[in-house]
This record gives C-alpha cells, structure tokens and sequence, in this order.
C-alpha cells in the first residue's frame, strides 16, 4: 500500500494523529473538531501558560466554553504540548500560526518559517502538511516546500503538502469551524485528495480547488473585498455628515433593496487578525509582478484613517462645550475590535486610544470582554489599563465617552443617561441625542 493510500484509509477511519501547530482562535477550535470526531488531536504551542491552561480544562478564548476543552482533554483525544518532537508521530500536521505585517507593511512569515523548520526536524515519508496561515498566493509551493524538500523528501512523493485558508469568524453562533465551508488546494492532485478526505470527516462541506496557490488566492480576495467595502462605507459616513445626512439612515433604507446591494456598516476603522493584514500580502506579492494594487492601497489608507476620524470629533465637540481634550477624562467602551468577544487583536481602539494619549486625555476604558489590556504590539510601551465598571456614577466622572466597540452586553441607555458626551462610532444611538455625537 503506498503512502497515499495507507493516509486516506487511516484518515476514512478516524485512526490518524492530527497536530495542530499554534492554539490560538483557528489552532484550539480546529484541534477540538478533529479530537470530538475521534482522532487524536496533538495541540502544540511555545506558549506554557496555554498548554497549562489547555491541560487543567479552561479555555483562554471567550467563546469556546471550559467544558469543552474539559471533555476533549479528559477523553485523551486532545493532547497539548510544546514538545515539538512529538510531530513525528503525527499523520497530518496544520500549521495555524500568525502572519503580521512588518512595520513597512511588508508579510512577516517568520512565523511560518520557524514552524517549517520544526516540521522539518521530524518529518517522515506519509505525512500531510497542511499550511492555514493566511499568505499571499505561493507561499506554501515556494517557502514550505523549500523548507521540507531540504530534508531530501520529495512533496508528492515522500511527504504531501496543501494549503486551507482558516475561516474562523470569533463569537458567530451561527458558524463554526465545522460548519463554515472548508477550500483546499493541494501543490499536486495527491495532496489535494488527502486534504480534501481529512477535512470531510470533521467539516460540513469541502470546497476543491485546483492548487495551493489558488487556495491562499481565495483567502486573500474575501479580505480584499471586505477591507475595498469597509473602506467605501467609511468614506461615505464622512462625505454624509459633512452634508447632514445620516450614513446609518441611508444604509437602512439601501438594505432593503432585494438585489444588487450588500450592506458593510462604516466604523472606527479595521480590526482583527485578517482585514488590516492580509490584502498587504498581495499587494506586496502583486509588486513581484510588476503592478501596483491601487484599490487594496487606498482602502489601507482610509480604513486607517478612521482612529483618527474618530478622535478628531471628539476633539471638536469638547471644544464646542468649552474644554480642550487635554485633561478632560474619556473613557472608551470597548477595547475588543468587533462586539461579543474579547479578541483585541489590530483593534482600532488602540490608534484611538494612542492619539488621545498624545492629546493629553486621562484614559479609562470599559470592556466585559477585555478585563485589562496587555502589553502588545499594538500597545507596546503603554501602562496597562484595567476596565472600569460601567455605572452612572463612572460615567459621570467622564467629559466624554466614545464607543469604540458596540458590545451587546453594554447597557446604552444608562450611557446615554448619564455620559455628558457620547461620540458614537458605530451608530448604537439612531435618535438625534443633545449628548450624541456620531462619528
């Protein structure tokens, strides 16, 4: 039996070991599907606090409950370690790692490429490597390929390699890693099969296409297309108020045509781990070829804007009610970058939060998801803060308050209530308010 055949009867039977390389919000779900459908699941990380949290039955991402990963550890099917040396004995191994920008906004896959090396310490004839990292189109042919073929493995012969672009949408109860369709692309049919067999035994639906690259191609054109329509809507909420109208009244009414129109809502500008990252992939990647990616640079450079945008009205409307920023105390509801989840990952709470720093605001924020902020990249050097409790005795104490991030769990009508400012970036107040002022 050769190696392609001996991986999809072990894969068919639910008989193989999956590594999961990286447990963060793609790596621990994805690991936890694969361990609840009867394979063994080994989750790595370099991170000890994970693995000692993982291993004690909590969870440290909000939305997967601690029962969950209770009853994955206690089954023995999901086993966390840093012990790389374990990839030897792993049939399948994904790769679900970071992939930043450098401070020039070029791709950062040392990530990537640390990870490979590990991979190609332990690597063995029979073994599917599977790239989720979102990366511009070529990156698994080209960097990962060239990595393990060092070994003097040949990929579709020794070893198979494919590329599935992650699709996690933290904190949508009506998605999850099994029920959001999979796309997978293999460098050759061989590894296209494998990977193809491997994700149906744990996801709905498996989405085929031709190749790697074209599968890390199909990634980055979702994020293109919702970082281009981002950038539009913010646009437009600038242009409409200059002109006193109400962006939100307008995309209410254009939602109900039954064709032709899909609604983005405008806000502070971008967050998570994809839109303000990944369409940076390509353009760099198109520049390789000679062009230059005008919509995917011009929609960066408004999104980025918005932080600003934001900390600009506020600027304006405490100097319409006789007070500079400089001193005044504003606190920012929500540090996380969309609502229900306390995912601070390129938030753009923190490009506000920075220049109102720099405008001599006295900080506070409030946040039931983020219970203090760490020291990131995108907070480096800062003190850490704390969130205050949300009561009307906090909110009188504040000149301002600006909503950042419109979290279910806030109580706005006590904010409305009792804040004597509110600067509204995410259209929580449709009512005209004395205290509103939308941005």
């Amino acid at each position: 039996m050769g190696h392609k055949e001996q991986l999809l009867e072990r894969f068919k039977k639910h008989d193989a070991t999956v590594g999961v390389i990286g447990l963060g919000y793609v790596g621990l779900p994805l690991a936890l599907a694969f361990a609840e459908k009867g394979f063994t699941a080994v989750g790595l990380d370099v991170d000890p606090n994970k693995i000692q949290t993982l291993n004690a039955g909590r969870c440290y991402i909000h939305h997967i409950a601690d029962e969950r990963v209770k009853a994955a550890v206690a089954s023995k099917r999901f086993q966390v370690s840093n012990d790389f040396s374990r990839l030897k004995d792993c049939d399948a191994i994904m790769i679900c790692v970071p992939t930043p920008l450098t401070e020039t906004r070029d791709p950062d896959l040392s990530y990537v490429e640390m990870t490979t090396l590990e991979i190609k310490k332990t690597l063995r004839p029979a073994q599917l490597i599977i790239l989720e990292s979102t990366t511009y189109p070529g990156t698994t042919d080209e960097l990962v390929k060239g990595i393990l073929e060092k070994t003097g493995m040949k990929s579709g012969k020794d070893f198979y390699l494919a590329f599935s672009p992650e699709r996690e949408d933290p904190g949508n109860a009506h998605y999850t890693t099994t029920t959001i369709p999979k796309v997978v692309g293999g460098c050759d049919r061989d590894a296209g099969d494998l990977a193809e067999c491997l994700y149906a035994q744990v996801i709905g639906k498996v989405v085929r296409v031709s190749s790697a690259a074209a599968a890390e191609a199909t990634k980055i054109t979702e994020n293109v297309f919702r970082a281009v329509n981002i950038a539009l809507v913010n646009e437009l909420k600038v242009v409409y108020e200059r002109m006193g109208i109400d962006v939100w009244e307008v995309l209410d009414a254009a939602s109900t045509k039954p064709f032709g129109f899909m609604r983005f809502n405008p806000g502070p500008g971008w967050g998570g781990h994809c839109i303000p990252l990944d369409p940076f992939y390509l353009s760099w990647k198109a520049r390789e070829h000679g062009i230059d990616t005008k919509f995917i640079e011009l929609a960066g450079e408004i999104n980025r804007s918005m932080p600003f945008y934001v900390a600009e009205r506020l600027q304006l409307a405490l100097n319409d009610r006789g007070k500079p920023v400089k001193g005044s105390a504003v606190m920012i509801l929500g540090m996380a970058y969309k609502k229900d989840i306390g995912d601070t990952r390129e938030s753009p709470a923190f490009p506000v939060a920075k220049k109102l720093l720099e405008l001599g605001a006295e900080l506070s924020y409030h946040d039931p998801f983020v219970s203090e902020v760490p020291e990131t990249r995108s907070w480096p050097g800062h003190p850490e803060m704390r969130s205050l409790p949300l009561t009307a005795e906090t909110l009188a104490k504040h000149d301002a308050v600006v909503i950042v991030t419109d979290h279910s769990k806030v109580d706005y009508a006590l904010v409305a209530q009792h804040a004597k400012l509110i600067i509204d970036s995410r259209g929580v107040y449709r009512e005209p308010r004395a205290n509103v002022v939308k941005a």
